[in-house]
């Protein structure tokens, strides 16, 4: 069954992300966050008949909302793969890169996905499903130190060492297999109905939240792929063209700030010899762009993101 496209996913920023692309009426672009579909057509919507409109995405559950127009190619696959798919679509350069990162309304939304502790499901957390590795699998077979690292790093946890050492404590008495069972391991209690609500609204939410980010991070290699992603980017647009990113959380929009201000993930900054940093972007925001207070009230989602766009220098 066709899902209708609002009810799937609210694009956040849409205006601001279209803008900051610069369409050309017969460019080629590429959409590689397709989710439910807003921002693609937007896009195609100022695409003239000669223009081109690629989006990728690796969740099955999206194939209800690809648009049919001969303009647009849909490629189920990770993003990570972007170069490969361009070469093999015979695409040697795009005039503009659309990426809304992190994860859509609508894995929030399915309960069944095992994305939101607000659900009581399996732990799975698996933007492809064909993916063996799931949630519930870094939970029961990462060593206390991996667990700790992934909490740490990708959730930025300042307990994380506790966690790790509770789960490993959990673990041993039972395997943790559902959202209830990781967060009881982590809080040291059985949750009921009444807690679900408490730990809803209590100081305790925003804490859970980043243990969530981390293991789906973790599971999705979500970090890895970005920076492959936005390396093939730099490679596949032409001078003049437009990489335009919304990150949520400060792990992507440091990477994507340091590839469009040093041309690297790491923020090394190159010189030349009269002192002036080389990178192939040039910002066209100096100043990240958020949404308005309007937007954040009609979107939740939206609260978090921050809106990056550069422009590729010649070459």
């Amino acid at each position: 069954m066709t899902i209708p496209t609002d009810s799937y996913h609210v694009p956040v920023l849409l205006d601001e992300s279209i803008d900051g692309l610069d369409i050309r009426p017969a460019g080629t672009y590429v959409d590689v966050t397709f989710g439910g579909g807003g921002h693609s057509r937007a896009i195609l919507s100022r695409l003239g008949k000669d223009g081109r409109l690629f989006g990728f995405d690796q969740d099955e559950d999206v194939l209800g909302q690809v648009p049919a127009d001969e303009r647009f190619t849909f490629v189920r696959s990770n993003f990570r793969y972007l170069r490969n798919w361009m070469r093999y679509y015979g695409v040697e350069q795009i005039d503009g890169l659309m990426a809304d990162l992190g994860v859509s309304s609508h894995h929030f939304d399915d309960g069944s996905r095992g994305f939101s502790f607000r659900f009581k499901s399996r732990l799975d957390m698996r933007m492809n499903r064909s993916a063996t590795m799931t949630a519930a699998d870094v939970v029961n077979t990462y060593d206390e130190q991996q667990l700790c690292n992934v909490f740490r790093l990708y959730g930025e946890v300042k307990q994380a060492r506790r966690v790790a050492a509770q789960l490993v404590r959990a673990r041993a008495a039972y395997k943790i297999e559902t959202t209830q069972q990781f967060i009881s391991a982590v809080t040291g209690r059985t949750m009921t109905d009444e807690d679900d609500a408490e730990l809803t609204e209590s100081r305790q939410k925003k804490e859970m939240a980043r243990l969530f980010q981390a293991l789906r991070i973790e599971v999705n290699h979500e970090m890895s792929a970005l920076q492959e992603m936005l390396q093939a980017a730099t490679g596949l647009l032409r001078p003049g063209g437009r990489l335009v990113v919304i990150t949520y959380h400060s792990l992507e929009d440091r990477m994507v700030k340091n590839i469009m201000k040093a041309g690297n993930v790491e923020g090394r900054v190159h010189q030349d010899f009269f002192g002036r940093t080389e990178s192939p972007f040039t910002l066209v925001n100096n100043k990240v762009i958020v949404p308005s207070d309007d937007e954040q009230a009609r979107n939740p989602r939206s609260r978090s993101a921050k809106l990056r766009v550069a422009e590729r220098n010649e070459k």
